[in-house]
């Protein structure tokens, strides 16, 4: 590979898996570390056609190789072999990046608890299950890069949101203690701590903090979530692609175990 190939394609025989990556900001990452080289591991849900078609359309503008894995990150062994999956298609696993997440809204003394454990489960079980089957082959490969997608609620609360909070803050303290165990083995672990991305799932807390609030769309969106972003304006799918393209490049190699925010300068604060 020539020195221009490289800068280019800075990831080139990589694979990647990224968990919850059929929309979003999953997705985003997934086509930033496909355009810079990395074979693709798509995991999520929705529509299996539609599904089809984004694997296609990554796969025939990027030119590396996408595939789908259907592993229900709700439980914990299918959430690993999503990573044995991998490694018996592709031999190798290279970079890891934990996403997958859902959000309930509602005051704590109503919260159902279904939904308590599902966000759990979900947003913090399922980043362990990954990693623990994913570090030994990494440890062995002498190289490794692990982002957890956390929150800005990993470093801050908000109110009706407990069991979000509780697991983002649970995500950070697991990326630090994987960044220790990993410092010697050309290992990475990173959180990434965004504030409010336009997603699907931002979309669906609207309506939901509407509700709980009393308050209209419009007033949620300006004076909720947009309140605490110095910016006052939404985080990009493309700005977080780019930071997990980085925190994988060998100029991140002595970044590790950090929560990084890209909040718009909401915990600048």
């Amino acid at each position: 590979m020539n020195l221009a190939t490289a800068a280019a394609s800075p990831l080139s025989g990589r694979v990647a898996i990224i968990t919850g990556s059929t929309s979003g900001i999953g997705l985003g990452i997934a086509r930033a570390l496909a355009e810079a080289g990395a074979d693709i591991v798509l995991n999520g849900l929705g529509d299996l056609g539609q599904i089809e078609t984004t694997r296609n359309e990554l796969a025939d503008t990027t030119g590396v190789k996408v595939v789908y894995n259907g592993a229900n990150l709700l439980d914990g062994a299918d959430a690993a072999s999503l990573v044995t999956d991998t490694l018996n298609q592709f031999g190798r696993i290279d970079i890891l990046v934990n996403n997958a997440g859902i959000q309930h809204v509602s005051p704590i003394e109503d919260f159902p608890v279904d939904k308590w454990n599902a966000i759990q489960a979900l947003n913090l079980s399922a980043s362990f299950h990954t990693i623990r089957a994913a570090f030994g082959p990494m440890k062995a490969a002498g190289w490794g890069r692990i982002i957890n997608l956390a929150s800005v609620h990993g470093l801050i609360a908000s109110p009706y949101k407990s069991a979000y909070v509780a697991a983002k803050h649970g995500v950070l303290g697991l990326t630090k203690t994987v960044g220790l165990e990993g410092a010697q083995f050309g290992i990475t672990c990173n959180a990434i701590c965004p504030g409010y991305v336009w997603t699907p799932l931002v979309e669906g807390q609207i309506e939901d903090t509407a509700k709980a609030r009393g308050i209209s769309r419009d007033d949620v969106i300006n004076n909720v979530l947009l309140a605490a972003q110095p910016t006052k304006r939404f985080v990009t799918v493309e700005e977080l692609g780019a930071a997990s393209v980085f925190l994988c490049s060998d100029a991140a190699r002595s970044i590790t175990g950090v929560a990084l925010p890209v909040d718009g300068g909401w915990t600048g604060q």
